[in-house]
């Protein structure tokens, strides 16, 4: 039996800690960390806002509906409240019943704020603009003046006027969420959504778990590149004799005048102009103004900065933080972008550091050290004492998965096998044995050509993907487009499979109608077409028509904001795949939660688990990854091979 009522909440906080760069569980983690209001509303009744900065309590009747199974909690952005609450009632209350307004709006193709989503759906009830002002005012630290008495807070009796429009803008954020969330169940399709809750649980659990990290490495590297920095400074200065050359503003104009054309100064363009000069003192500083831009280092003070006091960082994943697909997003630690790690003797390098002994570090590897610094970011990441982490990850995933829904049954025979799908790309494209494309054999070469091309023309990529692909240019550009074409005619099922989808998108929102396609549906309402990929899960297209020329646009969000975007055959098949692959990881981890798995973070295809150091628990955590659901994805073989290891990397 589910829930009988949807309790809607929000909280206005104060906490010394800074909620974007810290993080929420270091933000509620800190002994600055209140609750000042709490507004609620049951089912469709009227908001109660509860007034804790001015004496009030929450009422036992409030704290009991948080965790009783009869009430389904909702907020936009949950996570906030539940973890803000946590910390009120002294214990981690069970996501079990709640459900993130912000999660369904985004699985609708909506914008991520509370405002944008709003805004959007022209709803009466609209944010309070004033937010941004009230929660500077009292819910951060203040500078303090002598205006203000030297004060370093400021209290509801400082400004009561104020206060009262804090209270009121508390409320209508209730009045706000509930109305979205009101207008999300009646347009949003509700076959699939339990499931994505159940996920969004699972996920929330996993950011309580949080990941163990090795403070001594971090500080001990931030030591050194606190030193390195002072010393690269001051050499830079001694060389320009700029005050500041860190500053673009006063490097770009040292720059042109040694005679280098400068139009910006980025990470791209350094190696650019480092090829323009001349001058070896010149070469210098911009290899300086690289050592001291490298973000790889930076992240151990992140690190150090979002830990909790219980060691670790916590809330690292972000349910559905892509709107196409829903794949997951990475707050803090960006787990999504550490750099990967070659270094043989990886091991031993984390010791030299751990030790400080910076003297055998340069000898071994020179001055510069920042590259193995790099190496070393997933290496703090590690295992609590007697533990290990166990990591596995789904093998090649996406072009298992449009082998498999395009019924590209060459491939799919592959997998079956070996799965070396780059050497049986090649000797589909080529015509050759696949055994001559051994390492050692006549037409190994060949290898890469069949790995650019299988990661590049999956989803109608050609000669553009091509070389974006093909990393290290080992391929003439002037073979791409024959490449293409090969790849192609070596894979008719899924260049037809880009038509089917195109085709049954058109026409969806042409006749304003429901296409079927096999394991695929294809639905235009409300003005927005839906797609239902092979789990039950629906992807939304918001907004969406078909311009004079035929194409499809719609609305979303991109790097510029909420704006109108166009999509087309092989974009589509790149979000079902992508989203298929997804609701792969997601089945596995709910399987490995029921099992007891204690899930710390997921990178895509790769899924994390701290567990007794025994070999049995890899020997599970990969079967029951590689486990199909028996409702939807029998045939797509995803193995998931892995290994376990005391800190995190990449095999």
């Amino acid at each position: 039996m589910g829930p009988e009522h949807v309790l809607s909440i929000d909280l206005e906080t104060f906490s010394e800690v800074d909620l974007v760069n810290c993080g929420l569980y270091r933000y509620v983690d800190d002994p600055s960390f209140e609750i000042l209001l709490c507004s609620y509303a049951v089912d469709d009744g009227p908001v109660i806002t509860i007034d804790l900065a001015c004496g009030e309590e929450l009422s036992e009747e409030f704290l009991s509906m948080l965790e009783d199974p009869a009430y389904e909690v909702h907020a936009f952005n949950a996570a906030f409240e539940r973890v803000c609450l946590s910390k009120y009632v002294g214990h981690t209350i069970d996501p079990r019943t709640w459900w993130d307004t912000q999660s369904h709006a985004a699985m609708y193709g909506l914008p991520a704020s509370l405002k944008d989503v709003a805004k959007v759906l022209q709803l009466s009830e609209q944010k309070d603009t004033a937010g941004v002002f009230l929660i500077n005012y009292f819910s951060k630290p203040c500078k303090p003046t002598d205006k203000n008495g030297q004060r370093t807070r400021n209290y509801p009796v400082h400004d009561m006027e104020k206060w009262n429009l804090y209270v009121k803008y508390n409320k209508q954020d209730v009045e706000t969420e509930r109305a979205i969330s009101r207008y999300l169940d009646t347009h949003y399709p509700a076959d699939g959504l339990e499931r994505e809750k159940w996920i969004y649980r699972n996920t929330e659990r996993v950011n309580d778990n949080g990941v163990l990290i090795d403070q001594d490495l971090c500080r001990a590297i931030v030591e050194y590149n606190d030193a390195f920095y002072d010393q690269q400074l001051a050499r830079a200065k001694e060389i320009t004799g700029l005050e500041n050359p860190n500053s673009l503003a006063q490097l770009k104009p040292w720059l042109q005048s040694k005679g280098l054309i400068v139009t910006s100064i980025t990470k791209t363009t350094l190696p650019e102009l480092a090829e323009q000069a001349t001058d070896p003192r010149v070469k210098e500083v911009l290899q300086i103004r690289k050592n001291l831009s490298l973000t790889s280092v930076t992240k151990f003070q992140k690190m150090l900065d979002c830990v909790c006091s219980d060691g670790r960082i916590h809330g690292v994943m972000k349910h559905y933080g892509a709107s196409r697909t829903g794949r997951f997003a990475g707050r803090l630690l960006q787990t999504q972008n550490l750099k990967r790690n070659n270094l043989p003797e990886l091991a031993q390098v984390r010791e030299l550091v751990k030790q400080r002994d910076w003297e055998y570090l340069e000898f071994m590897y020179g001055d510069d050290l920042q590259d193995i610094f790099g190496q070393l970011t997933r290496t703090a990441i590690i295992a609590p004492e007697g533990m290990t982490l166990t990591i596995a990850d789904y093998s090649a995933i996406e072009a298992r998965v449009i082998a498999w829904i395009a019924h590209e049954d060459w491939a799919n025979e592959v997998f079956a096998g070996d799965g070396k799908i780059y050497e049986a790309t090649a000797a589909q494209m080529f015509n050759v044995p696949i055994e001559t494309i051994a390492k050692g054999k006549e037409n190994y070469d060949l290898r890469q050509r069949g790995k650019v091309a299988s990661l590049a023309c999956g989803y109608g990529g050609g000669a553009k993907a091509m070389e974006a692909m093909d990393i290290g240019h080992k391929i003439n550009p002037q073979d791409y487009p024959k490449l293409v074409k090969m790849w192609r005619k070596a894979n008719p099922n899924i260049v037809k499979f880009w038509t089917i989808v195109g085709d049954a998108a058109i026409q969806a929102i042409y006749d304003k109608t429901t296409i079927k396609y096999e394991n695929l549906t294809f639905m235009y309402k409300d003005n927005c077409l839906f797609i239902q990929i092979p789990s039950g899960r629906w992807l939304t297209y918001y907004n969406a028509r078909l311009d004079e020329e035929g194409n499809i646009e719609y609305y979303g969000t991109d790097a510029k904001g909420w704006t109108k975007l166009r999509t087309y055959s092989g974009k589509l098949v790149e979000n079902i795949v992508q989203a298929t692959a997804r609701d792969c990881l997601t089945d596995s981890l709910l399987n490995l939660e029921t099992f007891g798995f204690r899930i710390i973070f997921h990178v895509h295809d790769e899924i994390i688990t701290e567990t007794e150091d025994d070999e049995k628990w890899l020997k599970v955590q990969t079967r029951l990854m590689s486990k199909n659901n028996d409702t939807w994805d029998q045939g797509l073989l995803h193995p998931a091979p892995g290994f376990q290891s005391k800190y995190y990397l990449k095999d």
